[in-house]
């Protein structure tokens, strides 16, 4: 298994990933026999969108990466992007990546320009985004929010939009009436308001919630947005039809396996779901219309 790091800054970060994969595969098995539909397709580049910072996802999906690799028979490649923006301009335009962890709302954009087909989504309880403060802060509603800083991440990351549409329903004009502040990362905009950067702060609930407890215990939540749909796993055309059945089949199974549900585990997830594209693109049409 290879890990793309896609900024020169985190050239470093390989012997730490070497270290770390080197404590935690000795727990997956050694590649069976019987042969699969992907072998012809290796390497299989994995593309995850770059929703926290490149040291916690590297951290977090590699062992499923190397899960992936000794069931398919296939070195699979994680692969992301500094930014969202140059990650959909690779997913679209370079189709960069075979296997597709985006964001709900960016799944039908692939599809349509750059052929993903859906064959699984994350399991797990339903999600949505938080908007957290300090628990010292004077803030204690979304009305509140008023003529204060709020971090955020990118325009088009999914924690931003349904923000937005919060604070349009609660009748703030995000634009005029209070100042987005924009972060790399989920931790970032966590991190900003915790430091005092800015008065509060947006991102998923699953980034929340996998922070620190220190961070955790310090900030309190003030309000929750409309529910999204569960991340989507899709499939890029390189990806013969076979080898799509092969890569849904061991991530519908993973929690069948002692190994599958260690990574599982490791990286805070319930396991994977069959999934509906049409589930998708009504969030596309109700975020962006």
């Amino acid at each position: 298994m290879l890990i793309r790091l896609s900024r020169t800054s985190d050239i470093n970060l390989h012997a730490t990933v070497f270290c770390f994969l080197i404590l935690f595969c000795p727990a997956i098995n050694a590649a069976p026999d019987n042969k699969t539909n992907c072998q012809g397709t290796s390497p299989i580049v994995f593309g995850i969108l770059p929703y926290i910072s490149t040291e916690q996802l590297i951290y977090r999906f590699s062992p499923l990466a190397g899960y992936l690799s000794e069931k398919l028979q296939a070195s699979v490649h994680i692969e992301t992007a500094p930014h969202f923006v140059e990650f959909a301009r690779r997913t679209h335009e370079e189709q960069r990546y075979d296997i597709l962890f985006t964001a709900p709302h960016l799944f039908p954009q692939a599809s349509s320009k750059a052929g993903f087909r859906l064959i699984a989504s994350i399991d797990s309880p339903d999600m949505w985004a938080v908007i957290v403060v300090p628990k010292q802060s004077d803030i204690q509603t979304i009305e509140d929010l008023r003529r204060k800083q709020l971090a955020t991440v990118h325009p088009l990351g999914l924690s931003t939009l349904l923000v937005r549409k919060s604070l349009l329903d609660a009748g703030i004009d995000p634009d005029v009436d209070l100042d987005l502040v924009i972060t790399p990362s989920h931790d970032a905009s966590l991190l900003s308001a915790y430091h005092g950067v800015t008065d509060a702060s947006a991102l998923m609930l699953p980034p929340f919630e996998a922070s620190s407890k220190r961070v955790q215990e310090s900030m309190r939540i003030i309000a929750r947005t409309e529910k999204a749909p569960l991340i989507p796993i899709s499939v890029g055309p390189r990806i013969s039809n076979s080898c799509a059945s092969d890569i849904a089949s061991v991530l519908l199974n993973i929690d069948t396996t002692p190994e599958g549900r260690a990574v599982l585990k490791h990286n805070r997830l319930s396991g994977f779901r069959k999934a509906s594209p049409d589930v998708y693109e009504k969030l596309d049409e109700s975020l962006f219309r």
